[in-house]
């Protein structure tokens, strides 16, 4: 029996800092591997109290939504409804896997404006979580139109380099706050791309975020649990709520 059914939070999303991980397709974050992780960022919410998320492959939201009570998201919807789609994945389709809601536009996962917005407005009519992935201030500035739930900026070039954007580029962070707070105030904002210790996490804060979205750094930790732990630690530090 899938045990989370709709979505619950350890605290209300603009109360606690958010960090979402996002398990890609490596080879430690798929099947059981992806199970092991989502347990550890359960038990580092528990302790720490803030928000965590895992965005995982199709094939593990069923595994991980009935044994951990963490919000699960899709890594990716398709602009769809069900009917005859061979191949493609709906939002109704990962609802009834167990998800809360679903990455939109990651930079590995493309999308053109018209399905973004397809996207976002099947997972509101779902009552599932939208994550809308930006790449600049620009960009974040047209999804913000498109009332996502969240927003994560994340510059391309920097992802998986362990070069932050918030230390590399803190000015596309700054500036998307800016015009996405303009726009549409509702939105919560995150950054990713390099995402590596916790210092990162605190300075993303900082420079006016609600949070991370982070992969590679986590997936690939040879000790998932103490770097969690530690970055929930720089968020809560950082984070004025």
């Amino acid at each position: 029996m899938i045990r989370l059914k709709t979505i619950f939070f350890v605290h209300p999303l603009k109360s606690k800092p958010i960090i979402i991980l996002n398990f890609k397709t490596y080879r430690e974050a798929t099947g059981e591997g992806a199970l092991t992780l989502a347990r550890v960022a359960e038990r580092v919410r528990d302790e720490q109290g803030v928000n965590i998320m895992v965005a995982v492959q199709h094939t593990d939201i069923y595994r991980i939504a009935s044994s951990v009570e963490l919000p699960v998201l899709a890594q990716h919807v398709d602009a769809r409804e069900p009917g005859s789609w061979t191949g493609h994945v709906s939002a109704e389709a990962v609802k009834a896997s167990g998800a809360a809601g679903s990455l939109v536009n990651h930079s590995e996962r493309r999308l053109t404006l018209a399905d973004i917005g397809s996207c976002i407005s099947a997972l509101r009519g779902l009552g599932l979580l939208s994550v809308l992935c930006t790449d600049t201030p620009e960009t974040s500035a047209g999804g913000a139109a498109l009332s996502p739930d969240m927003l994560a900026v994340e510059p391309p070039e920097l992802i998986g380099t362990g070069i932050s954007v918030s230390k590399a580029k803190p000015e596309v962070v700054t500036k998307t706050v800016e015009v996405v707070k303009k726009i549409n105030s509702g939105v919560i904002i995150l950054c990713g791309a390099g995402i590596s210790v916790a210092e990162d996490v605190s300075r993303a804060i900082e420079l006016g975020t609600d949070g991370v979205l982070l992969a590679s750094a986590y997936v690939k930790a040879k000790d998932p649990y103490g770097l969690l732990t530690s970055m929930a630690k720089a968020a809560l530090g950082a984070f004025k709520g």
